[in-house]
């Protein structure tokens, strides 16, 4: 009998970045060890951590709208939200290999001012650069801008795909060796055409001179965060990287199946494009102290104001005169009104309210929940908890099973929520031969093993 060996499958390098908390609902700003949100010695705290544990980039979200609810600013968006590339160009100053991700939506900017911003980063970071680019669904954000208003989700990828083609255009105007600055013979570029473009399209119909330089990386690396078909469809033709909101194994599978086999119809190869979902985590010395603090987290997490405002997304009533120890309403939601919390996101996760009202009153009574210990039983868990080496051996089995190419982690401290991670769960991924002990390129393409696109120049 002739046996055959199947060849083994290669071990998978890990992708971890640190994903700064700011304000989210994993942030627990409340806690004595939690600094400021804003102030810039915490932005180099975090960064410096992660360059420290060798990550491959720090990302940033970005909120163009305070959370409010009622006419009221949400209680987890009081610190604020500073601009983005304001403060990823000063981490440039204060780092040396992290990549510095920015998230900037394509809804409410324009491409050139865009494009601009992030070759700018790019040449002062030494192409360190990456982009976030989103979409914004709701006249909530819109308010804050001239235009106002919102559009429709198909108009929003229409819009989005015609954005990032311009913006591709406008970094590829240059090709990199056009600046010879001779200055023997007083010639300083070798193409007087250089930075010409020209874009005539449904969404944007601009021409001139981009005024920055091929940058290092050529482009940013391009990131995508949507989970629709559309936005599936939209990262497996574009992005090189999927900020992903799938921490489950098998949910994480199911999507890291559902968009690499969308590749090679764009003509890419799976690793082209690399799946990195959000993670939160809970470490301790032991798993049984791990799981105690993910308790604790949870509930700092969801304060008894914070409990009546996630209830309202379903309800759609203000509850602010409800107690969050107390029974759920045994009023129905209102779906007839406008919704008084829009504009985010968690409204969409709830289209059926009815339903959803008669599922939560029968788990409360059932396991004689408050309003508060609804929302903390039925809210997002951490990703992983445990010791230090539960975690890396979870983590690197999600890798690799193909649930993930990495992890984005999303700590809930800022700025010491990483510190711990880095110095216990890194060296065990290290040692395990998945994880690098040392950069061994300087842009955030040769950390995520990407190739500079094919009209780039080369040093």
């Amino acid at each position: 009998m002739t046996t055959v060996t199947r060849p083994q499958k290669q071990t998978k390098q890990i992708h971890l970045a640190a994903h700064f908390p700011g304000v989210n609902n994993t942030t627990v700003w409340s806690d004595p060890r939690a600094g400021s949100h804003i102030e810039f010695s915490s932005f180099v705290h975090f960064a410096r951590t992660a360059e420290r544990a060798k990550f491959d980039f720090l990302f940033l979200a970005e909120g163009l709208r305070l959370r409010e609810q009622g006419g009221r600013i949400y209680d987890l968006d009081v610190v604020g939200r500073p601009d983005t590339f304001t403060v990823l160009a000063a981490l440039a100053a204060v780092t040396d290999r992290l990549g510095l991700t920015g998230t900037i939506n394509s809804t409410f900017n324009e491409p050139y001012e865009v494009a601009r911003q992030f070759a700018t980063l790019d040449h002062l970071s030494g192409g360190r650069s990456a982009w976030n680019v989103v979409t914004s669904w709701d006249a909530f954000t819109g308010e804050n801008f001239r235009r106002g208003g919102f559009l429709p989700q198909e108009e929003r990828y229409s819009r989005a795909k015609e954005f990032l083609a311009t913006a591709h255009e406008l970094f590829d105007s240059w090709r990199g060796d056009e600046i010879v600055a001779d200055q023997t013979g007083g010639t300083f570029l070798s193409d007087p055409n250089a930075g010409a473009f020209a874009h005539h399209g449904r969404h944007f119909d601009i021409h001139g001179r981009f005024n920055v330089p091929r940058s290092p990386q050529g482009r940013p690396v391009i990131f995508q965060a949507g989970d629709s078909e559309e936005g599936r469809e939209f990262a497996a033709a574009e992005a090189d990287a999927i900020f992903s909101r799938h921490g489950t194994l098998e949910a994480g599978q199911a999507f890291y199946r559902d968009v690499k086999s969308r590749l090679p119809t764009y003509g890419r190869r799976p690793e082209d494009l690399l799946i990195l979902p959000a993670a939160t985590f809970a470490l301790a010395d032991t798993d049984a102290e791990a799981e105690e603090l993910a308790r604790e987290v949870r509930r700092q997490q969801v304060s008894g104001a914070t409990a009546l405002r996630h209830l309202e997304f379903v309800w759609n009533r203000d509850l602010s005169a409800y107690d969050p120890d107390g029974p759920l309403p045994d009023i129905d939601p209102d779906v007839d009104s406008d919704h008084l919390a829009r504009g985010r996101a968690q409204v969409r996760m709830y289209r059926d309210p009815l339903a959803t009202a008669r599922e939560w009153r029968e788990l409360a009574e059932a396991n004689n929940w408050s309003i508060r210990d609804l929302v903390i039983h039925t809210g997002n868990r951490q990703n992983f908890v445990g010791s230090p080496s539960t975690i890396a051996k979870t983590l690197n089995e999600y890798v690799q099973a193909d649930a993930a190419d990495g992890f984005i982690l999303v700590p809930h401290l800022t700025p010491g929520g990483l510190d711990e991670f880095a110095d216990k769960v890194v060296p065990l991924l290290q040692e395990e031969g998945v994880f690098r002990t040392d950069y061994e390129g300087t842009t955030l393409r040769d950390h995520l093993g990407l190739g500079h696109p094919a009209t780039a120049v080369q040093p």
